[in-house]
């Protein structure tokens, strides 16, 4: 392939609508940033509790860095696993209520690893077609049978479950889907695995903090406890820092130490990051009213947004998704906003299917009522001129 070639694919993007730019944050991450040089209310985070810079994360990083230094210097299977790193899988275990936990840098790693030690070509995995890239890409690359069922559809997921005649089984799905906002039904999907003898692989990226009273997750919003549950979650987003976790029975987790190669074949991420998710988790607890006053922002976000030209998507977690349609009045919608001062993404296929372009509203804590409000109101008047 030639550098024409190259210009040429990316002129077609352009002219598509679905060429990605980068804008560049100039300061740090919450409900008000700067970017590009200028001021923007955000709905664009994933800091669904508004802690990416809270104080005691920021003074807990700098207690670690001062212990550990800035870089792991290691894998963690040669000497990267410090003392900061197995506190906080433990810490995390203890409050999922599970065995054992593993850390890995990402969640995508850590999908990759979990699908990719436990599948092979004589497996099945059946996989939700709207789960995150990194489901899909584990499942391609382990060599399994590689099954999609339509979003949520659970007797279509049946039918291959009976059908299916690989060694081992695997159902995986987003717990929230990032692009719908939907909660999976994880309690028939649990029925389903159990009947036809699957693991359940569940991506809760952006259910951990954000569901269930105390923020445990998916888990905790359905009251479910099961060994065959493989359960994983990030530590970007509500948690407000970095890297992911799988978490489950001692066995998995020693099966992934020995097995999973984004586990083993990387440096671990520095462990000055593991004590400001200590100091995460403690504020998980500490600070319940981050998840109240989220709750109520997106009830107030869906009771008083009402356009009639885009369709809001049924959604009760921060993920809000407004569906425009085509691309171009999705990138014309999230310009024209920008031209108010508001940053929200929109987001095209390949991440979403074709013909189904939308703004992704991310609320967070961090957010006021009076800007949710300006948000919506910002929305109908475009709504009006555009």
């Amino acid at each position: 392939m030639t550098f024409a070639e190259l210009h040429a694919e990316l002129q077609k993007l352009k002219a598509q609508g679905l060429l990605r730019e980068r804008r560049i944050l100039e300061s740090a991450q919450g409900a008000h940033v700067r970017v590009d040089g200028r001021d923007y209310l955000a709905f664009c985070s994933n800091d669904y509790l508004g802690l990416a810079s809270h104080p005691a994360l920021i003074d807990a990083t700098c207690r670690g860095a001062a212990q550990y230094g800035v870089g792991a210097g290691a894998s963690h299977l040669i000497v990267g696993h410090s003392e900061a790193h197995h506190k906080l899988e433990g810490a995390l275990a203890q409050f999922l209520g599970l065995p054992k936990a593993l850390l890995f840098s990402t969640g995508y790693m850590a999908n990759l690893g979990i699908v990719s030690a436990l599948a092979a070509r004589n497996d099945v995995v059946l996989a939700d077609k709207l789960n995150h890239a990194s489901l899909n890409d584990a499942a391609l690359l382990c060599r399994a049978q590689f099954l999609r069922y339509t979003h949520l559809d659970l007797k279509q997921l049946e039918r291959a479950l009976a059908a299916a005649r690989g060694r081992r089984k695997l159902v995986v799905t987003d717990a929230v889907f990032s692009m719908d906002g939907d909660i999976a039904p994880v309690p028939e999907l649990l029925a389903l695995c159990e009947r036809y003898d699957a693991w359940l692989i569940l991506d809760d990226a952006h259910g951990f903090g954000v569901l269930g009273e105390a923020g445990r997750g998916v888990l905790e919003h359905f009251g479910l406890s099961d060994p065959r549950i493989i359960y994983m979650a990030t530590l970007g987003k509500a948690a407000g820092v970095f890297g992911a976790f799988v978490a489950g029975a001692e066995p998995l987790i020693e099966a992934l130490i020995q097995r999973a190669r984004t586990y083993i074949y990387t440096t671990a991420f520095p462990p000055l990051l593991a004590t400001a998710l200590l100091a995460s988790l403690h504020l998980f607890s500490e600070e319940g009213w981050r998840r109240g006053r989220l709750r109520e922002l997106i009830a107030y976000f869906k009771t008083h947004l009402g356009t009639a030209r885009w369709r809001l998507l049924p959604s009760d977690t921060p993920i809000q998704p407004l569906v425009v349609g085509d691309n171009e009045t999705a990138v014309r919608l999230a310009e024209a906003l920008r031209a108010r001062g508001i940053l929200v993404p929109a987001i095209r296929p390949p991440t979403v299917p074709k013909g189904q372009a939308r703004l992704r509203i991310s609320l967070s804590a961090a957010h006021s009522k009076e800007d949710v409000r300006r948000l919506c109101e910002a929305l109908k008047d475009i709504e009006r001129t555009l």
